[in-house]
């Protein structure tokens, strides 16, 4: 039976000594050798926060269908839970391909190492699968759904100056207040990328956070004209704001990824309970059940449940 609650994970279970790792045998090359692992008692990692929290319940819930054990664990921080992942202390986590890329490169070759993550899947799903296979992970393939950067706007404002995508903004020349981190001021997706690929005249950065609802206040008010959040904010019904398509492809290929320990978790089994999901589920599906989690104080088991109920991926309960 599965544990239906997320239960937080003590720090020194993370850190286990490596003489109790499970990971697999590694050549000289990096190269895997022996078979993919099929554990019938699976735990699977969230990194704590809604979507998270989300994608993991329905794994589980997969993975409970196609006949595994398993235990949803929190862990909110990627420097426990990937060697944790490393180890066999954790079977499964929901990853995001181009950020995980880009963390696996620095882990590897430095914090100031060039990023491998790009617009590209393809691209950055290569350079993804060749960091990962070598610490014994097994990236199974992406589905529809991405959480990237996104820009909205005032739904009066896009009407008036007739914007739909943010090549449209660039276009019209109009002075663009932004609402975002204050970091966005330095980051290439940000201001600098906006002025380079689309031509955006930022002139300045409001400093009240990345989809926070001062920020979208602000640019209700029209205090600021845009403001940074992501594809799956399920909030800017709410403030009025539309999303400008990011039609130059600016931001990069964060689609939902499951990660896999090979030696426990890599067998066809798993692959094909979890493949169930990229069938379905979509970005607009995520903001839903994001909303009902965060808006309406629903449970992540439930909504996923729901969900998968609905999509006839499991059964009724």
């Amino acid at each position: 039976m599965r544990d239906g609650r997320t239960v937080p994970v003590l720090l020194a279970l993370l850190l286990t000594a490596a003489a109790c790792t499970t990971g697999p045998a590694l050549e000289d090359q990096g190269q895997i050798t022996g078979p993919p692992g099929d554990s019938k008692h699976l735990t699977i990692g969230s990194a704590g926060f809604t979507e998270s929290d989300l994608l993991a319940q329905m794994y589980a819930l997969l993975l409970d269908r196609a006949g595994y054990s398993t235990k949803v664990i929190s862990v909110t921080n990627r420097e426990i839970y990937e060697p944790a992942l490393e180890s066999g202390q954790i079977d499964v986590v929901p990853e995001y391909a181009a950020t995980f890329a880009d963390w696996l490169n620095a882990k590897k070759s430095g914090a100031d190492a060039t990023p491998v993550g790009s617009p590209d899947l393809d691209t950055t799903m290569r350079a993804l699968r060749a960091l990962a296979t070598p610490l014994g992970l097994t990236v199974l393939d992406p589905g529809r759904a991405v959480d990237q950067n996104a820009f909205a706007v005032a739904a009066p404002y896009a009407a008036k100056h007739r914007l739909r995508t943010l090549s449209d903004l660039g276009r019209s020349g109009l002075p663009v207040r932004l609402a975002a981190g204050d970091e966005c001021v330095q980051r290439p997706y940000c201001a600098p990328g906006l002025k380079k690929t689309y031509g955006i005249d930022i002139a300045a950065v409001d400093p009240k956070g990345v989809g926070t609802t001062q920020a979208k206040q602000a640019v209700r008010s029209g205090r600021d004209q845009m403001v940074l959040t992501t594809t799956t904010d399920a909030t800017l019904d709410d403030f009025g704001l539309v999303l400008l398509a990011d039609d130059k492809h600016l931001q990069n290929a964060d689609y939902l990824v499951p990660v896999v320990n090979r030696s426990r978790a890599g067998s066809p089994g798993v692959r094909d309970a979890l493949d169930r999901l990229n069938t379905v589920l979509t970005t607009a599906d995520f903001a839903r059940m994001n909303e009902q989690v965060d808006s309406w104080r629903r449970l992540p088991e439930d909504v996923a449940r729901n969900y998968l109920e609905s999509k006839k991926l499991i059964s009724r309960s």
